[in-house]
């Protein structure tokens, strides 16, 4: 119930995603007179709980270290506000269960090479028009290869279009690497020198979305993915995903929402702040208008515009607007990808499950300021000091994988790395 509130989720260190830096009294041990003989104690395991795998009973001080490394680690679940004793045993299973979280080699490699060119494209853009603006996502690039990952699962499990609305930051990445957009197009919107070989609307480049089919090439199904157009009040594209994805599945005779589902993508202060996102949560379980579940995916970098979130907001999370339609919250350190990959698929699948909306909440950072054109350092200068230092997730990732002997130095450079 309570481990998320003490779990490493911040990558930069240095603030709590609950905004509160005390222990629950409830996870204090001292408040309970533990000795280190009790430690020793076996304990039948109850029924309720699934860390012990084949095993019935375990010692206490083996019980709380599982527990801790599900509960308190880089995956912070909130969930146990949910009055459904199915739907929290579900999650209890899926996090439990000993070894569950482990990750195939080759996923893993998938998932390099998909941060390496979520990275890639944003530092190509960066040098080549360094003082346009794009809204990049730069401390958050693991949004993409999180976002590749529930498409693929979803599709395995049957979904054939997604309708996806998102506000500015990652943006032209989504359209380049999610929905591959050709990148000449993307280019031709950066340079006036450039003709577009269509007409565009006349609107800014990370306002605009589009629609295409295509293969996935994981599970080798076609689908199709229409990112919603949208202008400066980002959230206000939520309601208009909702009716589309709604009137796709009116019109395909999709009632139970298997064949088409809805991705909402949000800032972390919009997402607390604009009253539309309360609203359109309200419409989740409506039998006129539910979708049959929405996975939203908030790009916490724990700052709105220059404002920290001490003063922007009441409540302990950016999330907690989704408590109120019983959705499950995955806090996740965006500095472990293989904890958002894993994350990703659960989200997918308790979508497919109980067609009830999800919320995974991405903690992470900006490593640059509002826009690439702000200057951060005047208003948060000591988050920009620890910013400077901290590696990027490619980076760090990349040593990871190396260490484990998944991929080579030779291997990671032929795909675009560099020197590690």
């Amino acid at each position: 119930t309570r481990g998320h509130n003490i779990g490493n989720l911040d990558p930069l260190g240095i603030a709590d995603a609950d905004l509160c830096s005390e222990v629950p009294k409830e996870l204090d041990l001292h408040s309970y007179s533990i000795d280190q003989a009790d430690m020793n104690r076996v304990f039948q395991l109850p029924d309720s709980t699934y860390i012990g795998g084949e095993e019935k009973a375990l010692p206490l001080g083996e019980i709380l270290s599982r527990l801790k490394n599900i509960y308190c680690n880089h995956i912070g679940v909130e969930f146990m506000f949910i009055n459904n004793r199915e739907q929290t045993d579900w999650i209890k299973r899926k996090f439990e269960t000993p070894g569950i979280l482990n990750i195939h080699a080759d996923e893993k490699r998938l998932m390099l090479a998909r941060l390496l060119r979520s990275q890639r494209f944003e530092e190509f853009l960066a040098r080549k028009w360094s003082s346009e603006k794009r809204f990049g996502l730069e401390g958050c690039e693991v949004l993409i290869p999180s976002m590749k990952t529930l498409i693929d699962s979803s599709s395995a499990l049957g979904v054939e279009s997604f309708v996806i609305g998102m506000p500015h930051r990652g943006r032209l990445n989504v359209l380049a690497n999610v929905c591959r957009k050709p990148l000449e197009k993307i280019f031709c919107q950066f340079d006036s020198k450039l003709e577009a070989a269509d007409e565009g609307s006349g609107d800014v480049k990370y306002h605009l979305g589009m629609s295409v089919e295509r293969l996935n090439r994981v599970t080798n199904k076609q689908i199709k993915i229409a990112v919603v157009a949208n202008p400066s009040h980002l959230e206000a594209v939520d309601p208009v995903v909702q009716g589309k994805t709604r009137a796709e599945q009116f019109y395909r005779g999709d009632t139970e929402g298997k064949k088409v589902m809805s991705i909402l993508l949000h800032g972390d202060a919009a997402f607390s702040g604009q009253g539309v996102v309360y609203e359109t949560f309200h419409l989740s379980d409506l039998p006129a208008y539910t979708t049959h579940g929405t996975v939203h995916i908030v790009a916490n970098n724990q700052i709105g515009f220059t404002t920290d979130p001490r003063s922007s907001r009441s409540s302990p999370y950016c999330t907690d607007v989704a408590r109120v339609v019983n959705a499950p919250i995955f806090h996740v350190n965006a500095d472990d990808p293989e904890a958002v990959m894993y994350v990703a698929k659960v989200a997918a699948e308790w979508r497919s499950t109980f067609g009830k909306d999800v919320v995974i909440d991405l903690v992470s950072y900006r490593r640059n300021g509002h826009n690439e054109i702000d200057e951060p350092m005047f208003t948060q200068p000591l988050m920009y000091k620890r910013i400077a230092k901290t590696p990027t997730v490619l980076a760090q990732y990349s040593e990871k994988l190396m260490k484990e002997g998944i991929v080579t130095q030779q291997e990671y450079e032929a795909r675009g790395g560099e020197q590690v």
